[in-house]
């Protein structure tokens, strides 16, 4: 016969377990595909403002390459672009909104690393943009090197890669500077722009994009030192495959669409192509798509309504933008970068 003692055990053991697996679905859950299907829509993380990657007009449209990208997703799941809702976060705040589910994914200039992807229990399914940190000083200072910055103060967002990378570079060119740290990216823009700091340092392309903003953008100049691997990616959760899957292969059939001349443009002729490489990203061979839980044609939906890799890039950051950034290391493997994507096969 059950003693009161024994069931009182029985039942604390089983109120751990509950708790336990509470707990763990908190921490990696494994149904944003299934929440996002029912919500109807893909919620976003993205930067406050930040041009030519995510950026709201006075109406609240965002574009940009880390809006594209969200949209891209969206393409995918529901053939519908604008079921993407953009929620903007502050550096500080970006992993632990993503952790708690605010949004279903980052797509926010953030750079991946090993501590980010141990630390938080998150994941960088694949990079999205290549870039490294640099320095921009006002023209007038006559500086064209990082080497020449010592005695400098340097204008810098905290909590970030960034401060870290800034540090070490003095450290081991064995040379001096005062951290002028702020946690708001507005705030760093404002304290260089007013002359608080002789130098502000940022990844490569933020420099191009803010220095939009400065009230004469002219009088600064963008030093040729890259000192850092910034390897930007969108971010999701943990023991979430499915949906990491989702995001991974987004990016990587916006890549495969560039490097086979398949645009939004000609997209309704690849679709009568014979081209083996060709048939298998657009959905006329193979079940590719449904592999992923989605539909055959996914990477069409994507080309249709956002366009390939090349299309994104050169409208929101390249040379049909206000920033004309080179692509550098984002253009193809084929082309001389290092943009390369796992074929669809």
């Amino acid at each position: 016969m059950r003693t009161f003692g024994g069931g009182l055990l029985i039942g604390l053991a089983v109120a751990v377990a509950v708790a336990a697996a509470a707990i763990t679905y908190e921490r990696y859950d494994t149904r944003t595909l299934k929440r996002t299907i029912r919500r109807g829509e893909v919620l976003c993380g993205v930067n406050k403002g930040l041009p030519g990657f995510s950026i709201p007009d006075d109406k609240g449209n965002w574009t940009g390459f880390d809006v594209d990208f969200c949209r891209a997703v969206a393409a995918a799941i529901f053939d519908d672009p604008t079921k993407a809702t953009f929620i903007p976060l502050d550096a500080s705040e970006r992993f632990r909104e993503l952790q708690n589910r605010k949004v279903d994914i980052l797509s926010r200039n953030s750079t991946w690393s090993m501590s980010r992807e141990t630390s938080y229990d998150l994941y960088f399914p694949a990079v999205a943009y290549y870039d490294g940190e640099g320095f921009i000083v006002p023209r007038a200072r006559n500086v064209d090197s990082g080497l020449q910055l010592d005695g400098s103060k340097v204008c810098v967002q905290s909590e970030t890669t960034t401060e870290l990378n800034l540090a070490d570079y003095f450290r081991a060119n064995n040379m001096k500077y005062e951290a002028m740290k702020f946690g708001k990216l507005e705030d760093v823009i404002k304290a260089y722009d007013s002359g608080m700091c002789d130098v502000f340092t940022a990844d490569v392309s933020q420099l191009y994009a803010l220095r939009l903003n400065l009230s004469k953008p002219g009088d600064h100049v963008i030093l040729p030192d890259v000192i850092s691997k910034e390897p930007l990616a969108p971010v999701v959760r943990q023991r979430d495959d499915d949906w990491m899957m989702i995001v991974k292969w987004t990016l990587y059939a916006m890549i495969n669409a560039e490097e086979l001349g398949v645009t939004s443009k000609n997209i309704d002729e690849a679709l009568k192509s014979k081209k083996p490489d060709v048939m298998r990203l657009v959905g006329t061979e193979g079940a590719y798509g449904e592999e992923l839980g989605l539909t055959k044609d996914w990477a069409v939906r994507i080309i249709r309504h956002v366009g390939n890799y090349g299309e994104v890039y050169e409208r929101n950051v390249g040379s049909g933008s206000k920033l004309s950034i080179p692509r550098g290391l984002n253009q193809l493997w084929s082309a001389g970068g290092i943009q390369y994507a796992p074929p669809i096969r």
